[in-house]
């Protein structure tokens, strides 16, 4: 997930864009585009047909644009006002997984779940982790993701981008100084494809992992409700659902936005609630929190947007 912070001027649209084999539309609601399912407009929401495309429209787009790399909206917070610019979205054209040697090659757009059940049915280990993470390949290496103490710089091999001018380039782990929920990834790139290390696996094993993985997320979080995974990051020496219960935070609600009971560091749209009512929620919390513990959560929820 990547933005894009330059200063959007008046721009009608449809003059000015690019002529991509892709698609534009203009006013697209973003709430049906993210898990939370709140927020307003896009002004434009392009989405590339493939890599050359998404080179194209980087490379000839209006240079004071505003842009925004929308994966799965997993962990994406659209406020009520909308977007000013252009939302990317990749789709089709960026889901490929293939398997060379020992690396599985994987589009972008690719769901981290997908990625794993893929590994599973061709006897590949080293990714079930990845089957409990939400969201897509993209945003897994960009915040690198991880859970049940893996992280996706333990399996990742290189990454492939375009940068803001629309050129390709491969980058390694040890280029993008990847540690605790992030990548050093250069301003304005988007993440178009990524290899992973596997191995040759015993197949009962693998599920054997995957299940165990499932069950355990089942147990421990809200995987039924509106949410965006983990609201915020893990202090040093610290865990945030440990602090946010501390605080008398569990099952906090504004209108219809609520700190889940069941793993108080996941926020919930009960039904209703807008985009304010949840990062309003969200804000409370983290006061409440260095009230009490004087460490200040940030947040690991994406949010964009203007307010209504």
């Amino acid at each position: 997930m990547v933005t894009v912070a330059k200063k959007n001027v008046d721009l009608n649209f449809q003059d000015v864009l690019p002529a991509v084999r892709g698609r534009y539309s203009f006013g697209t609601l973003l709430s049906g585009l993210t898990w939370f399912q709140v927020g307003g407009p896009a002004e434009v929401l392009y989405k590339p047909e493939d890599v050359s495309d998404l080179q194209y429209f980087l490379k000839n787009k209006p240079s004071d644009l505003s842009y925004f790399l929308l994966g799965a909206g997993s962990n994406v917070l659209v406020r009520d006002g909308g977007y000013d610019g252009v939302v990317i979205k990749l789709g089709r054209g960026f889901s490929e997984i293939t398997v060379q040697d020992n690396e599985l090659v994987v589009g972008a757009a690719s769901l981290d779940r997908t990625v794993a059940m893929f590994a599973m049915q061709h006897g590949m280990s080293g990714v079930e982790f990845l089957v409990t993470i939400p969201g897509s390949i993209g945003g897994a290496v960009a915040m690198n993701a991880g859970c049940y103490e893996f992280e996706v710089k333990d399996v990742l091999s290189w990454v492939e981008i375009v940068d803001d001018q629309g050129m390709l380039h491969k980058l390694f782990p040890h280029e993008l100084n990847m540690s605790y929920r992030k990548s050093v990834l250069p301003i304005g790139c988007v993440i178009v494809r990524a290899a992973f290390k596997v191995t040759e696996g015993d197949a009962v094993g693998i599920q054997h992992n995957i299940q165990r993985y499932l069950q355990l997320r089942e147990e421990s979080q809200p995987t039924k409700g509106r949410t965006g995974g983990s609201t915020f990051k893990n202090p040093d020496h610290a865990k945030a659902w440990e602090l946010i219960d501390k605080a008398g935070c569990r099952g906090m609600e504004i209108g219809a936005a609520k700190m889940s009971d069941k793993h108080c560091n996941f926020m919930l749209n009960t039904g209703g609630a807008t985009a304010d009512e949840l990062e309003r929620l969200g804000e409370l919390v983290r006061q409440k929190v260095k009230k009490i513990s004087e460490k200040e959560l940030e947040w690991e929820i994406i949010r964009i947007g203007r307010a209504a």
